[in-house]
């Protein structure tokens, strides 16, 4: 195979548009380049987080993951393209059921942090909450985007959260709006 980017710089989308693919091209704000975005922001926080991990098991399950998005973005440019399945999305359910068996059940809400790797999983979380908000959106004004994408997304801030408690050096809870005010 020939060099996938032998130019990195083409100054096409210099006028604010960008293309997809050799026949469709959008400008920048529009849902599905937002869509895009959003995708590879999430790419790039778990590439952080993974900065922070040590290799194993849940790198192994975060490297799979990355490797989805980029698929998932393919689907993004051809509508007929199909690379979530159920399968996927039960991968991920199965992964959030063994990661969170180790885990104490929660009593309140958390605040996000507990050490370093936990914190960017829990900003990598955020993230995959706005990229599933922008898939949605794009999804209300298209119709066309797998829905297996949609539920993959939103299984994975599921995963991210449990990882981001399975990761925490410590948990801190939310005190909530009444206790703080009586001073506990």
């Amino acid at each position: 195979m020939g060099n996938r980017l032998s130019k990195i710089y083409t100054r096409t989308g210099d006028a604010g548009e960008t293309g997809i693919d050799a026949k469709r091209r959008y400008r920048k704000h529009h849902p599905r380049i937002a869509a895009f975005g959003d995708l590879d922001e999430l790419n790039a926080a778990l590439g952080v987080l993974l900065a922070k991990l040590q290799p194993g098991g849940i790198t192994e399950l975060l490297h799979d993951v990355q490797q989805h998005l980029f698929d998932t973005g393919a689907e993004l440019c051809v509508d007929e393209l199909r690379s979530t399945s159920a399968q996927h999305v039960r991968s991920l359910e199965k992964a959030v059921d063994e990661h969170n068996r180790e885990l104490p059940p929660l009593k309140e809400f958390i605040l996000p942090g507990g050490g370093p790797a936990s914190a960017a999983c829990h900003f990598a979380r955020a993230v995959c909450r706005r990229a599933e908000r922008s898939l949605w959106a794009l999804q209300d004004e298209a119709g066309t985007l797998n829905p297996e994408s949609l539920k993959y997304l939103n299984r994975l801030s599921d995963l991210l959260f449990v990882l981001a408690r399975k990761l925490a050096e410590t948990e801190t809870e939310w005190r909530g709006t009444g206790r703080r005010n009586r001073g506990n």
